[in-house]
């Protein structure tokens, strides 16, 4: 059955009511340590409605959206984009191309609202519109090269730098010129590739070889005179991101499920959590955390989250402090009820949350290796309403449902 016979048979099928209850219930902790940030305590976040994406077994990859645009993007290991209304969850069109597996995607080329780009271990970082699901342009490495992660920025914001085999590259995405190839810093897989919030003539690189380097890309970029430092995670770099009401300070989350922190602008670590899967867990009274996601910085309240998950797919945001003897707080949200599986991606309503789980609206989206789409409210409402779980492309839901609150 294709997306439109899906979508079509949508209304012959009756969603199943989700056994998700008891929205925004308070949750106990099993440590009896105050908050330090002297919030409430946690609160389970309601399932507003989710879709499944597909009809077989394949995984969510990664959730964007763009707030210009009314618009959700999922990668799937189909090796495909697939775009729906954050809305009402219906499905819109699907972008296919790639050769491989899809590693990353973002809504952030400069003044391109409309544009998607994504890189795939097919060598190749494609821009899509999501006006016509038309690929627009393909950059590529040279042969046998994958593509791991890219990062559009630099002193003028015409740069695209990507991470691929041991090498980062960079081009003038204007005019899809090659500018560098930086092959002498990391000695392995180049896993992710930022630039910096406030910096943005400094890009930040890390790999599987443990590496996380600083480059100024002004001016000709060589490594010689280009490299400004190098951190040493000691271990294979699997996410990293910025906070800190300057973004000055690196959060870096590894692929054995460690966490560590760091100021890259001086070089130091700050924090290094080497057992945070059992920290995390010992701040809940649920399952054992298995891994994690991602991390979650508030501007605002420039307040850092680790988002840890379970095998079973019930999520925690666990607040991070740089305090070696309480460095993770107890859960402050957790996401329960609307995944089956393993959790790949979070993606929130907005970029930076004011407080969890208390404004009204949207909360954000989550998918993963269920093949699942969800959507989970934040809002606190007085008539508590069931989610609905369609087997479609379609969601369905309560006729009754009153919140007409906006995600962007």
């Amino acid at each position: 059955m294709d997306d439109g016979e899906a979508a079509a048979a949508a209304m012959e099928v009756e969603a199943e009511a989700s056994p998700c209850s008891g929205l925004f219930s308070p949750v106990t902790s099993d440590s009896q340590s105050p908050n330090p940030y002297g919030s409430v305590a946690s609160r389970r976040l309601g399932l507003k409605n989710s879709i499944q994406t597909n009809f077989g077994d394949d995984y969510v990859f990664q959730i964007a959206s763009c707030q210009e645009i009314s618009t959700l993007a999922v990668s799937l290991s189909t090796n495909a984009l697939k775009f729906y209304s954050p809305e009402t969850g219906q499905y819109m069109g699907e972008c296919k191309g790639h050769e491989g597996t899809i590693h990353e995607i973002s809504f952030s080329v400069p003044s391109s609202p409309q544009v998607i780009c994504s890189c795939s271990s097919d060598g190749t970082v494609r821009a899509w519109d999501t006006r016509n699901f038309k690929q627009i342009s393909a950059l590529r490495g040279s042969a046998s090269q994958e593509m791991f992660t890219f990062s559009f920025g630099g002193s003028n914001g015409n740069l695209l730098a990507a991470g691929s085999n041991a090498q980062v590259l960079l081009w003038d995405w204007r005019n899809s010129k090659q500018v560098a190839c930086l092959e002498e810093s990391h000695m392995d897989d180049v896993t992710q590739v930022k630039f910096a919030p406030n910096q943005q003539s400094k890009l930040i690189s890390a790999a599987v070889d443990g590496l996380v380097c600083v480059f100024d890309t002004d001016g000709d970029i060589d490594e010689d005179s280009h490299l400004l430092s190098v951190m040493n995670a000691e271990t294979s770099v699997a996410k990293m991101g910025f906070f800190g009401n300057m973004y000055q300070k690196l959060w870096c989350l590894t692929h054995i499920e460690t966490l560590s922190v760091w100021d890259w602008n001086d070089g130091s670590r700050e924090l290094n959590l080497e057992d945070a899967r059992s920290l995390a867990t010992d701040k809940w009274n649920l399952d054992h955390v298995d891994y994690f996601v991602d991390c979650h910085y508030s501007l605002p309240d420039d307040r850092l989250w680790l988002i840890g998950g379970t095998s079973a797919g019930t999520l925690g945001y666990f607040p991070v402090r740089n305090d070696p003897a309480g460095a993770i707080g107890s859960a402050e949200a957790i996401l329960e009820g609307g995944h089956t599986g393993v959790v790949r991606t979070v993606y929130p309503a907005a970029g930076t949350h004011e407080s969890l789980g208390q404004s009204r609206g949207i909360f954000g989206w989550t998918g993963g290796e269920d093949g699942r789409l969800c959507c989970w409210r934040s809002d606190e409402i007085a008539e508590i309403n069931k989610s609905w779980i369609s087997s479609s492309l379609v969601s369905k839901l309560q006729k009754k449902t009153k919140s007409r609150h906006q995600p962007y």
